[in-house]
């Protein structure tokens, strides 16, 4: 990986790793905070999709209600790369934890497309499924498409 690449993830991939734990015991502040509330900004996610940000937050706010106990939370990351004030990432998400009172584990595939506003690196778009072949789990939400 390059030197920018290095640095980026050193400096996101902590922070985002710290924001999904947090969220997955139902805090959902910590992930706003890492995100772009300056338009574009997309979410296609395994449960809710949006485009905006008036469409996205509050879809982060339903996600963190439907948990209130992680026993475990990690991102993989099997690729990644940055350039000027653009990155992205893409892995996978291991969690263990209680959704809507049922404890579950489940890996989600992500990709994460990053924007650097104001010297501070923000997601910009989410895309997140359940790996072919991994039977998704009962999470809330719509069914087309966090």
């Amino acid at each position: 990986m390059s030197t920018e690449t290095d640095a980026f993830l050193a400096e996101m991939i902590p922070r985002q790793r710290a924001a999904d734990a947090a969220i997955h015991n139902g805090d959902v502040a910590p992930r706003i905070a890492l995100w772009s509330q300056d338009d574009p900004v997309t979410l296609f996610g395994a449960r809710l999709s949006g485009t905006g940000w008036a469409e996205v937050e509050p879809m982060f706010h339903s996600v963190a209600s439907w948990f209130t106990h992680a026993d475990s939370f990690d991102l993989e990351i099997i690729a990644a790369g940055a350039s000027g004030d653009l990155a992205y990432t893409v892995g996978y998400e291991h969690t263990s934890a209680t959704v809507d009172g049922t404890p579950l584990q489940y890996t989600l595939r992500v990709t994460h497309v990053y924007r650097r506003e104001d010297g501070n690196w923000r997601i910009v778009h989410r895309h997140a499924d359940f790996p072919p072949g991994e039977a998704s789990v009962p999470l809330p939400g719509a069914r087309t498409g966090t």
